[in-house]
C-alpha cells in the first residue's frame, strides 16, 4: 500500500506562480496539490477547509502578508508553514521565523528540491535556503550586545552534546547538516533540540539562535 501523499496549500498573488508551482509539484511523488491561496486572507480562510499538512506561503501579498498569514494559521492548525519568495532579506526572514513558519526558501529553488523540502518539513526538519542563512546570522550579529549580567552558559543545565548542536543551529544549520557534522541520527538531532528549547524555555529556533548569540556562542 502507497503512503498517503503530503497535502500541499500554494498562497501567491501571481497566478501565473500559483499555476506554475501547483504543475511542477504535482508530478512530484508523494505530493497532492489540495488547493491555491491568492493572499494570506485567503489562506487562513482555506487552510482549515483544505486541510494541508504544508503551506508554501508568498511574503508580500495584498489584503494580508504572508508573515501574518503564517502567526495566524499557526495558532489554530498544526500544519507546517514554509516561506516561498524571491525575497533575500534580513528582516523578512526574522520576522518569518519568528511568526512560526518550519523554513524560509527562495523561488528560484529547483522543482525536484522544493519537493524534497517540503517531504523533510512534513517530517518536522526545518528547512533554510543556504543564502537565507547567511542572511539570518547577519541579522542576529548586527543586533546590539546583551548587557553584561546576561548569565555564563555553564548556569544552565545543558550538554556538551546540546551545546555543540545550539551552536550549529545558531549558524542556520539544518537538522541533516547538524547531523552529518557530529555524526549522530537525524532522531537525535531532533531530541537534542526539543531538549535544548524546553529548558531554554524558547519557542523557536529562532530564539535558540537568538539566546546563542547572547551567550557568545557565535
Amino acid at each position: 500500500m502507497s503512503e498517503t501523499p503530503i497535502r500541499v496549500m500554494i498562497v501567491d498573488d501571481q497566478r501565473l506562480i500559483r499555476e506554475g508551482i501547483a504543475s511542477l509539484l504535482s508530478i512530484q511523488p508523494g505530493l497532492e496539490i489540495v488547493g491555491t491561496a491568492v493572499n494570506g486572507q485567503d489562506a487562513l480562510e482555506k487552510a482549515d477547509t483544505l486541510k494541508p499538512d504544508i503551506i508554501l506561503m508568498d511574503i508580500r501579498m495584498p489584503e494580508m502578508d504572508g508573515i501574518e498569514a503564517t502567526q495566524l494559521i499557526r495558532k489554530n492548525n498544526s500544519c507546517q508553514i514554509l516561506m516561498l519568495t524571491t525575497f533575500n532579506d534580513e528582516e523578512y526572514i526574522v520576522k518569518a521565523l519568528q511568526a512560526g513558519a518550519a523554513g524560509y526558501l527562495l523561488k528560484d529553488l529547483p522543482a525536484a528540491d522544493l519537493a524534497q523540502a517540503i517531504r523533510l518539513a512534513h517530517t518536522g526538519i526545518f528547512q533554510l535556503d543556504p543564502n537565507v542563512a547567511g542572511k539570518l546570522v547577519g541579522a542576529l550579529g548586527s543586533t546590539p550586545n546583551s548587557p553584561p549580567t546576561t548569565p555564563s552558559i555553564d548556569s544552565y543545565d545543558l550538554s556538551a552534546r546540546e551545546i555543540e548542536v545550539l551552536k550549529l543551529l545558531a549558524n542556520g544549520a539544518t537538522n541533516r547538516e547538524i547531523a552529518n557534522e557530529l555524526f549522530i541520527s537525524l532522531g537525535t538531532v531532533k531530541n537534542h533540540v526539543s531538549n535544548i528549547l524546553g529548558r531554554l524555555e524558547l519557542r523557536d529556533r529562532v530564539q535558540a539562535a537568538l539566546f546563542a548569540r547572547d551567550h557568545n556562542l557565535v
